[in-house]
């Protein structure tokens, strides 16, 4: 084996051109072991065309050879030629000792393609034959999670986790806390997070264990978890959102708005952070900042109908009505799609005393606010005041019916229609 070892120094050593030429010696005079281990080699440094050809000299001789065709599948799967490997793959018999292992191959690739019940058939077929395999476990955990059946990736990971704490890079007791997590079954879930941590500090699973906490109601958990989490990772950009959500119900909005500041320091492009941070400033009484976050999260996204929203009350709140019709005229979507804008027109044209703007934006609105109370008082006030009883009459009828012991509408539906 001195030939394969020197091609690998070579190679090592960046000698390709003199590699290549000793790989071609091998490949057409050498050994049938040189030329296998010659292929393994190549293929570990990522040479793939080159390993590829020496697997199919010695596949030529032993066209049924399993664990040949297993090294040239996963050299077809790391050159991306999955169909390829796929065919190579099947044809590798079940009496042959390296069935199993093609099996697990044939599951991975039948999964990044979306076939997931061939993969679990590949898969509960390689778990008859290697029962006491836990990477099939594994395999079938990562199946599960990824379709969304949680109670059996579950269980796949609880037989897991009884053999190895970590696969593949993987700590199987994050696994199940993320899992449990999603299930909504917190108590449960930061057990395993404590677990998985205790055996490597790893961020996203420490940002899993405060989201968890923070679901839980368990505020200044969270509030510790993300702080070490951002000293560990100050770009780790989903934090910043959360940990002002645990500081607002904490009551410590100054330390919210803060956390707000600092993740819009690391992720300028974020509306949701713009948003959040408007509504801590108005919470602090800081109203120009938080008209300023508010135009902020509309400039990044013009059809953010919460930002549009929040910020028309406090322009309300302002009697600021021009600017009302004014943003409205600046949003990315029609009233008809966000039909509260219609609303608020008619509401603000009427305060403007553009009467007419005002009842064509409440006759649009009507259509969409038919059953809503305040919609239906604002409307028939406004025809009162425009001499529109018999309109008025019908709409104070409506709130009637919503409410039939109502004196002032009783009063006001008397007086309109004498």
């Amino acid at each position: 084996m001195d030939r394969v070892n020197n091609i690998i120094n070579m190679l090592e050593n960046g000698q390709h051109k003199e590699a290549l030429n000793e790989y071609n010696i091998v490949l057409k005079n050498g050994s049938h072991d040189e030329i296998f281990l010659l292929g393994e080699e190549m293929y570990q440094y990522g040479f793939l065309e080159e390993a590829k050809a020496l697997v199919e000299k010695l596949l030529e001789i032993y066209p049924e050879e399993g664990e040949l065709l297993v090294l040239l599948g996963e050299i077809l799967v790391e050159a991306g030629e999955e169909e390829e490997a796929i065919l190579v793959l099947e044809k590798i018999s079940e009496q042959d000792v390296h069935f199993g292992q093609s099996l697990l191959l044939l599951a991975d690739l039948y999964q990044v393609q979306g076939l997931y019940e061939v993969c679990e058939r590949k898969l509960l077929k390689a778990k008859e034959l290697l029962p006491d395999e836990v990477i099939i476990d594994f395999a079938l955990g990562e199946l599960y999670s990824e379709q969304g059946e949680i109670i059996m990736a579950l269980n796949a990971y609880e037989i897991v986790v009884k053999e190895e704490n970590e696969i593949a890079g993987v700590n199987i007791h994050g696994r199940i806390a993320d899992l449990l997590s999603a299930s909504g079954a917190f108590e449960e879930a930061l057990t395993y997070y404590d677990r998985a941590l205790d055996e490597k500090l790893e961020i996203n699973t420490l940002f899993g264990y405060a989201f968890t906490a923070l679901q839980a109601g368990y505020n200044r958990t969270a509030i510790e978890k993300f702080n070490e989490l951002k000293g560990l990772d100050p770009e780790y950009h989903s934090l910043y959102l959360h940990l002002a959500k645990a500081y607002e119900r904490e009551e410590e909005l100054d330390n919210s708005l803060h956390s707000i500041k600092e993740g819009i320091k690391q992720d300028e492009f974020n509306k949701e952070l713009f948003f959040y941070g408007g509504k801590m400033a108005l919470k602090l009484g800081k109203v120009d900042e938080a008209e300023q976050f508010f135009r902020e999260a509309l400039a990044l996204d013009p059809g953010y109908i919460d930002a549009a929203l929040t910020l028309n009350k406090l322009f309300f709140q302002q009697e600021r009505y021009e600017d009302v019709i004014e943003l409205i005229s600046q949003l990315d979507f029609t009233e008809d799609e966000e039909p509260q804008m219609l609303w608020d027109s008619a509401l603000a044209y009427d305060k403007l005393e553009e009467f007419s703007y005002a009842l064509d934006k409440y006759e649009s609105a009507y259509t969409f606010f038919k059953n809503n109370e305040s919609f239906l008082q604002d409307y028939g006030y406004f025809l009162i005041e425009e001499g529109k009883n018999d309109r008025a009459a019908e709409i104070f009828k409506q709130l009637l019916i919503k409410d039939p012991t109502n004196v002032e509408y009783l009063d006001l539906l008397e007086r309109i229609t004498d």
